[in-house]
């Protein structure tokens, strides 16, 4: 075991001063409403909070913490290439708000899967897209410290049938009314530092050309076709960053309905959604952020 992360990313993605950034937190979550809970699984950012705080409030303003014991975190890699999933070696993570304890035991499960590996300390600290998530966390599940654990996943460059594989994992846990999924992602990056301008010229300007490809894939998302996903991303080329963890979550609820008599009604909706930039000319770039709010019923 690696002992606790540190909040790598505090200070220049997010503030640092645990006072300031409880403060944000609250102000973005006191300007978010309440329509489509209580959360069993989130889709939410992971950009620095001057960009995306607002947007990620929107997907924690959906949680009801009262009776979760286990938060699974599933974020993409971005720096090191995975075939599979990686959980962490770390004991706690540290936040501003306070440090969140690793659910070792639900690790060393996965683990045993002979489908996850565990990543080092470093491949862990240098990755934000699961950290971005924590400080939000710590902030809805304030008042029930020491009642809740967390299980942080990288998720790596996952071919179609791993993700439908890990899904079919996943869907155990996600099935238990005390887990909580938070699926870590960024939408549509464009630009030419991004590699991709994709422009259909017939809804209009550029960024709303970015906004018309997004909500296809939102609605496919929404729509919970892990299929249709996986062949709209093919055509269009968007470049969601978490789309292999969307994609996981997808075939975890799809597993979830396909099995008879689990007796639950599916919904998930995107309330949320945002442009870093509205971009115009083809020297701007822009990143898309979009929260949605998964519900059993």
């Amino acid at each position: 075991m690696s002992g606790k992360r540190s909040a790598s990313h505090a200070g220049s993605w997010y503030s640092g001063s645990g006072q300031k950034l409880s403060s944000e937190l609250d102000n973005w979550l006191a300007n978010a409403n309440a329509t489509h809970t209580p959360a069993k699984a989130v889709i939410a950012p992971h950009a620095g909070y001057a960009y995306c705080g607002a947007c990620s409030a929107w997907a924690y303003k959906q949680i009801d913490p009262s009776n979760i014991k286990r938060v699974f975190i599933l974020g993409p890699s971005h720096h090191v290439y995975l075939s599979g999933c990686a959980v962490t070696s770390c004991e706690s993570y540290e936040t501003p708000l306070g440090d969140l304890p690793i659910d070792r035991e639900i690790c060393s499960e996965l683990v045993k899967t002979g489908h996850f590996q565990k990543m080092n300390k470093s491949v862990d600290e240098d990755e934000h897209s699961i950290e971005m998530h924590l400080p939000y966390v710590a902030k809805v599940f304030e008042n029930y410290q020491g009642r809740f654990k967390i299980v942080p996943v990288l998720v790596g460059s996952l071919k179609a049938d791993k993700e439908q594989s890990y899904g079919r994992i996943f869907s155990k846990y996600l099935k238990d009314p005390q887990n909580l999924f938070i699926i870590s992602s960024d939408f549509c990056h464009w630009g030419s530092r991004f590699s991709y301008t994709y422009h259909d010229k017939s809804y209009g300007k550029i960024y709303q050309s970015i906004e018309a490809v997004d909500k296809m894939g939102m609605d496919l998302i929404e729509q919970v076709d892990p299929r249709g996903f996986h062949s709209y991303l093919k055509e269009f080329g968007n470049t969601i960053c978490g789309r292999h963890p969307i994609a996981v979550l997808l075939h975890a609820v799809d597993t979830l309905a396909s099995e008879s008599g689990n007796g639950k009604n599916v919904s998930l909706k995107f309330l949320q959604y945002a442009q870093s930039n509205k971009c115009k000319t083809d020297s701007d770039s822009s990143v898309s952020y979009a929260s949605a709010s998964l519900v059993f019923s």
